[in-house]
C-alpha cells in the first residue's frame, strides 16, 4: 500500500487509475447493499427457505408450479417448518423465498462485478502491479464469503429453528473485513492526502476505534441471531434497571456474552455508550491539532455519525425492531466503520508519503 501511495506522482498517473478507483467503491457499496438485504432477510426469517447450495444452477429461482412445489417440500423438511412456520402455504412461502434468493442472486453478481472489470483492467495495465495480487486476494475472500454463507444456512437445516448466532456474526464480520478492504485499496489510490501528519499514537487511537466499532458489528449479530432486540424494549433501563439482574445465568459463565439474550442485549448497549464517549474525546482532541483540515475532515464527520447511529439503535430498539429503521441502523454501522478505515488509510498514505 505505501509504494502505491507513492507511485502515481502526476495527475495523468492518477487519471489512469481512476476507473479502478471508482470500480472498488462501487464493488464497496455493492458490499453494503448485499448486507443490508441480508438483514432483511434475516429479519423477516426466511433465510432458510432455500435449503441447498447450488452455486451455478441456484441462480434460477422456481420457474414453474411444480418447482414452487418441490421447494417448499425442501422447506417442510426442516425444524422452523414443522416447529414454527407449519401454518405456511407455498405462497406465504414465495415471500420468504424471494427474500434469500434476492441476497443470494446479489452475491453471485459481487463475483462477476469484480471478476469481469477486474480482467478487463488488468489486460489495460491500469492496476498498479503492486495492488494484483492484493485484488486476488479480496476476490479469494469475496468468494469465501459466499462459503460462509452456505456454513450459516447450513446450521438451521437439522436441529435450530434458526440459523447459529456464531455463524452468522461470523458471516457478517468477513463481509465487514471485505468492505474495509475494498475502501482502504481505493484510498490509497486517491491523488496524494494533505493535512498534518499524525503521530503513532493518533493513528493507534484510531485503529482502536475501528477494532471497538467491528467487535460491535459482531455484537450486533449476535443480538439478530438471538432476536434478542424484541425483549427489553425500553431505554435507557434495560429490565427496569441500569444493571439487571440474570447476567450470567448460564454455565460457564462465558457462555452468558454469547447466548444469554440479556447479556447480549446488555453489552451492545454498553459498547456503543463506550464507542460514543470515546470517538467524541477523538474528535475533541483532533479539533485542537489539525483543526479538522485535509485528511482530518474525516474526523468530525466520524462523530455525527456515531451520534446519529445512537439515535438510530435507540429507535430500533424502542420500535420493537422496525424493519426499515433496523436496516438502516445495520447500514450506518458498515458505512462508520468504513469511513474510519478511509481516515486511516489517508492519514497512512501522509505517513509514507
Amino acid at each position: 500500500m505505501s509504494a502505491i501511495a507513492s507511485t502515481g506522482s502526476t495527475s495523468l498517473d492518477f487519471d489512469r487509475i481512476r476507473p479502478v478507483r471508482i470500480w472498488l467503491y462501487c464493488l464497496a457499496a455493492f458490499v453494503l447493499l448485499i448486507v443490508v438485504v441480508g438483514g432483511g432477510t434475516r429479519l423477516t426469517e426466511s433465510g432458510l427457505s432455500i435449503t441447498s447450495w447450488k452455486p451455478i444452477s441456484g441462480i434460477i429461482p422456481p420457474l414453474s408450479d411444480a418447482d414452487w412445489q418441490a421447494e417448499f417440500e425442501a422447506y417442510q423438511q426442516i425444524p422452523q417448518y414443522r416447529l414454527v412456520e407449519s401454518w405456511m402455504g407455498v405462497e406465504e412461502f414465495k415471500s420468504i423465498f424471494w427474500w434469500e434468493w434476492g441476497h443470494r442472486f446479489l452475491a453471485r453478481m459481487l463475483g462477476f462485478a469484480f471478476a469481469i472489470p477486474f480482467v478487463i483492467f488488468l489486460i489495460q495495465r491500469r492496476i498498479p502491479k503492486s495492488l494484483v495480487w492484493p485484488m486476488t486476494g479480496l476476490f479469494v475472500a469475496g468468494a469465501f464469503q459466499g462459503f460462509l454463507g452456505w456454513w450459516m444456512v447450513s446450521s438451521g437445516l437439522s436441529e435450530l429453528t434458526s440459523v447459529s448466532q456464531y455463524r452468522l456474526a461470523a458471516h457478517l464480520c468477513a463481509a465487514g473485513i471485505l468492505m474495509m478492504a475494498l475502501v482502504w485499496v481505493a484510498r490509497t489510490l486517491e491523488p496524494p492526502a494533505s493535512g498534518t501528519v499524525p503521530s503513532r499514537g493518533w493513528l493507534a487511537a484510531n485503529w482502536l476505534l475501528v477494532a471497538l466499532l467491528f467487535i460491535q458489528i459482531g455484537a450486533g449479530a449476535l443480538v439478530a441471531g438471538l432476536d434478542a432486540g424484541f425483549i427489553y424494549n425500553t431505554w435507557p433501563l434495560i429490565d427496569g434497571a441500569i444493571i439487571p439482574g440474570g447476567l450470567f445465568t448460564i454455565d460457564p459463565a462465558w457462555r452468558n456474552i454469547f447466548e444469554n439474550i440479556l447479556t447480549v442485549q446488555f453489552n451492545h448497549r454498553n459498547l456503543a455508550y463506550l464507542i460514543t464517549i470515546y470517538a467524541l474525546v477523538l474528535w475533541w482532541h483532533g479539533r485542537k491539532v489539525p483543526r479538522f483540515s485535509g485528511v482530518h475532515a474525516w474526523l468530525p464527520r466520524i462523530a455525527v455519525l456515531i451520534v446519529l447511529q445512537v439515535v438510530v439503535g435507540i429507535t430500533t430498539l424502542l420500535s420493537v425492531v422496525n424493519i426499515p429503521v433496523a436496516l438502516v441502523h445495520q447500514a450506518l454501522a458498515f458505512t462508520l466503520v468504513s469511513m474510519v478505515i478511509a481516515y486511516l488509510s489517508d492519514m497512512h498514505r501522509l505517513s509514507v508519503r
